[in-house]
């Protein structure tokens, strides 16, 4: 069963790359199949978009991709929300049994996956592909076909790593139980199909993470209008991040493929028997996986270092330096993996090296924290819902970074090894901060891409039960960490009954918080207020207009023109069409 299942999956994933090498022009912005005008390089005009489903299905424009790839992260983050709330209610007591400790344990794994894989990521990658080509004056994406395919890789990615579950209830097939991590010898002997499918599920979203990196890096580096020092760092990040990701993942893929030869075809590559080693696999994730937390952490970083100086009324302080800080943060991320690894026994040698390494990277990110707050300092502060999201990813990301350099003292690392210390500090960093500054970013554009404003008073709620309920969550953990609480466990000793309650408080309250978010947006863009202005957060009069803002503008302006009034969405490029169509021949020269 497990070999035909495998052999599926290859067929599948070859079909995938017969597709993908099949279609002739990268370039194109028309649909696989349509064809207009060619100049001698690049096709330059652009098809009308058909309506309804259609339109979603072959779009290949850089703003229908982030669409698609925010709607797609949205439905991600609130499984993985779910999946914890219910963790969280297992753990009230040690003595309640609300599920079975292997629904527990795959409950862990998909949060965990979901989170980093499937809501983090694409996030991001829904913000980069609307914004980057409006930030840098480029027409759309150096790729869009490729773009289009990097998306649509992701739901069959979703769909086998979640598919444990279904199986789990239809054909008693037990759903992966590995944690994120997929530890050997525990995911080499597994015997569930599910596990498999997993993996290739995994497979596919870096397929599609790392087609999406090569498109960035190539966008930035040739559609650009703008020179480097006018870069913003958004865009920066970004490029740091698509560097990363192309020395990171295909590692990851690589590791995964072994575990599949040695789950299905009798390799040893994991198994001390045959030469191999659980050791390796630990040396192979983390090279990735470390890596992996600042390839997710350095967007959220450009966002805020976008978004913060425009309500304090003064330019980012150093820019210059939060550009060197985030290439060098990129260049140490290499360096660092194997604090994971101090109580697996490694060299002791080996062990200084990396605490070193380990403590060095806090270096730039601590340049860019004194940066935002000396951008805010002595500024016209207006406490907006994206300035207070920003202000709160800094708050967050100290909390987690402080934490994370503790962490990266040997001695300190072996008392504080796999317990919930570490839980703590990590979801400070993905949930408190990562998050935050995401939600910073999607209530800043909310304007431009719905056309719509969001309710102003529910987006402060959000905050601050955001802010509370993390900061009591992430803090009982990280003294159920100092207690002793290893992680991992679907129950537990007596004596950490009250900081477990305190969690699940804290969780409850982080959750209501989304709830409120994801209202918000949906009863927004669905009956919200329509923008009457090109410059909703008056940026103009404090001299913060950026290009995106511009571009917003002349939508808005041809828009009305037309008779369409200010709500018009007849087309995201519906000036560029038309311009297109307008332009002559000789211009393309």
């Amino acid at each position: 069963m497990d070999l035909v299942l495998t052999v599926l999956m290859g067929g599948f994933l070859l079909a995938v790359l017969f597709f993908v090498l099949r279609v002739e022009d990268w370039r194109s912005y028309t649909p696989a199949g349509g064809g207009l005008g060619q100049v001698e390089e690049r096709r330059v005009e652009y098809a009308e978009k058909p309506s309804g489903i259609l339109r979603w299905l072959t779009t290949v424009d850089h703003k229908d991709i982030g669409m698609l790839y925010g709607l797609y992260a949205l439905i991600a983050f609130i499984w993985a929300g779910l999946g914890v709330v219910l963790m969280r209610v297992e753990l009230v007591a040690p003595d309640i049994d609300l599920m079975q400790a292997g629904f527990y344990n795959a409950l862990l794994t998909t949060h965990g996956l979901t989170m980093l894989f499937l809501f983090t990521t694409p996030m991001i990658a829904a913000f980069a592909n609307y914004f980057i080509p409006l930030l840098i004056g480029a027409d759309d994406m150096a790729f869009p076909r490729i773009n289009a395919i990097a998306f649509w890789l992701l739901p069959p990615a979703a769909i086998l790593i979640w598919i444990g579950f279904p199986l789990a209830s239809i054909a008693d097939i037990p759903a992966p139980q590995t944690a994120w991590t997929m530890y050997t010898p525990l995911s080499a002997e597994q015997p569930s199909p599910a596990t498999d499918l997993m993996l290739l599920g995994l497979h596919l979203s870096g397929i599609s993470t790392t087609m999406g990196a090569i498109n960035f890096i190539a966008t930035i580096f040739t559609e650009r209008d703008i020179e480097w020092p006018e870069l913003d760092l958004f865009s920066w990040t970004m490029l740091t991040q698509s560097g990363l990701i192309l020395f990171a993942f295909p590692l990851l893929g690589s590791a995964l493929i072994m575990l599949l030869l040695d789950r299905n075809f009798g390799t040893t590559f994991f198994a001390p028997e045959g030469g191999g080693g659980p050791i390796l696999w630990q040396h192979l994730f983390w090279f990735f996986g470390h890596p992996e937390v600042y390839i997710i952490v350095l967007p959220p970083m450009g966002l805020v270092s976008l978004i913060l100086p425009r309500f304090a009324g003064r330019k980012l302080f150093g820019y210059k330096f939060v550009v060197y800080s985030t290439l060098a943060i990129g260049v140490l991320s290499f360096g660092v993996w194997a604090h994971h690894m101090f109580s697996t026994g490694i060299d002791p040698r080996l062990r200084v090296s990396f605490m070193a390494v380990s403590m060095a990277i806090a270096i730039p990110s601590a340049v860019k924290v004194f940066n935002w707050i000396t951008t805010m300092w002595n500024g016209n502060l207006r406490m907006t819902a994206p300035m207070l999201f920003s202000v709160g990813f800094i708050q967050n990301f100290i909390i987690g970074g402080v934490t994370g350099v503790f962490l990266a003292a040997i001695p300190v690392n072996l008392v504080l090894h796999d317990t919930y210390y570490v839980v703590g500090h990590f979801h400070f960093i993905v949930m408190g901060a990562i998050a935050v500054a995401l939600f910073a970013g999607f209530y800043y554009w909310f304007p431009i891409y719905s056309g719509k404003m969001y309710q102003k008073k529910l987006a402060h709620w959000h905050f601050w039960l955001t802010m509370i309920g993390s900061n009591v969550t992430f803090f009982a953990m990280i003294f159920l960490g100092y207690g002793g609480m290893p992680r991992r466990y679907a129950t537990y000793l007596p004596q950490f009954t009250t900081w477990h309650q305190v969690a699940t408080l804290g969780a409850v309250i982080l959750a209501v918080g989304q709830l409120i978010f994801v209202w918000n947006i949906v009863q927004s863009w669905l009956e919200g207020p329509v923008v009457e202005d090109s410059d909703p957060w008056n940026l103009k009069a404090e001299g913060m207009g950026s290009p995106e803002w511009t571009w917003f503008e002349k939508k808005r302006e041809t828009a009305l023109a037309d008779g369409g009034g200010a709500d018009s969405r007849e087309s995201d490029a519906g000036e560029r069409d038309r311009s297109e169509r307008e332009r002559k021949p000789e211009d393309d020269v």
